[in-house]
């Protein structure tokens, strides 16, 4: 697996995935709980966005918020429907807690789904030491949300 920066987001299959990804939040969550970024949430400059490929095949894609110099937030963890269960989520998941760590970050959190159509991915940041949290930075409390935090 090759994980990259992106900073344009101009690739039709990076488009596809995010299209993606915000069509299955539309169908899992009411539109006051869906905190996905569009395309231009992930240009702005406080948003650095990954790709994971394998040869010419785009497996999954992450992003990382800067909230505070020393506070990153995980944003737009996707893995393509023809990937899911290879460990693509997993391999990307490293990669941004690497990148927090490089950045100095003392702490990461992120927001995902209370569903259960969202247990496997709590699952997954659960086993690598995210614990829930109160609602952090602008979010409030919301039934369809769950908040996870872990310290670096």
């Amino acid at each position: 697996m090759d994980i990259r920066l992106d900073r344009e987001l101009s690739d039709p299959r990076i488009i596809d995935l995010l299209h993606e990804h915000l069509r299955d939040m539309a169908r899992h969550s009411p539109p006051e709980s869906i905190h996905a970024l569009d395309l231009d949430g992930l240009r702005r400059p406080e948003v650095s966005f990954w790709t994971v490929w394998h040869g010419e095949a785009l497996l999954g894609c992450g992003a990382l918020k800067e909230l505070a110099p020393a506070h990153g937030e995980i944003k737009s963890m996707r893995t393509a429907e023809a990937h899911r269960r290879k460990g693509v989520a997993a391999s990307m998941l490293r990669y941004l807690l690497d990148e927090a760590a490089r950045r100095s970050y003392r702490t990461l959190s992120l927001e995902t789904g209370s569903m259960a159509a969202f247990e496997p991915a709590r699952r997954l940041y659960a086993s690598y030491g995210f614990t829930y949290c109160a609602p952090f930075a602008d979010y409030v409390d919301d039934p369809n949300s769950v908040f996870m935090t872990r310290d670096l």
